[in-house]
């Protein structure tokens, strides 16, 4: 990592210990509250700020599944502009395995409240309805290049829920930092040995 990175690595790692006890909401940086409020896309702070930690989770989640298929990306962001939430920015390689990424959005929201849906039916009923989704639901169904669309979507939980803790700290990461993560430094919070003891 450049020193830059270590900086922002130890900075990270610090601010989440001390508020470990706190929930996401509770660690949300106000740069990234005040994005999304001053705009006018929110009304109020509180809604701003569930909408920060949902994105954190979406992006947390295409960050760590990268990862897991030996993709590379510049920086994963939680920066509202007009038209999008938040992205993990020149995401290459993953080999067959691409489309993990794709549905890594998706799947993390749903791993953050604990919303899966187990049983095949209910998924069958919503992957037509998965569309408007910052161009994921398009890249998926590009790469799986008419496969099977619930036996991708089983493949991608597959690689993800085991990481569920991972995906939980970037994103507390994205959130509690003012700026984008590095790939260097989500590399340093996944590898963590606290985390990668409790997988």
């Amino acid at each position: 990592m450049k020193p830059a990175d270590q900086r922002a690595h130890a900075a990270i790692r610090a601010e989440l210990s001390r508020l470990a006890r706190y929930d996401d909401q509770s660690l949300v940086h106000d740069n990234w509250i005040r994005q999304r409020y001053d705009c006018g896309c929110y009304p109020s702070l509180m809604p701003a700020r569930t909408a920060t930690v949902e994105t954190a989770w979406h992006e947390a989640g295409h960050a760590v599944a990268a990862l897991a298929v030996g993709a590379r990306f510049s920086s994963a962001s939680i920066h509202h502009s007009p038209g999008s939430e938040g992205r993990v920015h020149g995401i290459r390689g993953g080999g067959e395995l691409g489309f993990v990424v794709d549905a890594a959005g998706q799947i993390a929201q749903r791993l953050r409240d604990w919303t899966m849906l187990d049983h095949d039916d209910d998924l069958r009923a919503w992957l037509p309805t998965w569309k408007s989704d910052g161009g994921d639901a398009r890249h998926f169904r590009r790469a799986i290049a008419g496969r099977d669309e619930l036996r991708a979507w089983r493949r991608s939980e597959e690689v993800l829920i085991p990481r569920r803790l991972q995906i939980r700290e970037v994103a507390r990461a994205l959130v509690v930092h003012p700026r984008p993560l590095r790939y260097e430094v989500v590399v340093a919070i996944v590898t963590a040995p606290d985390l990668t003891e409790r997988r």
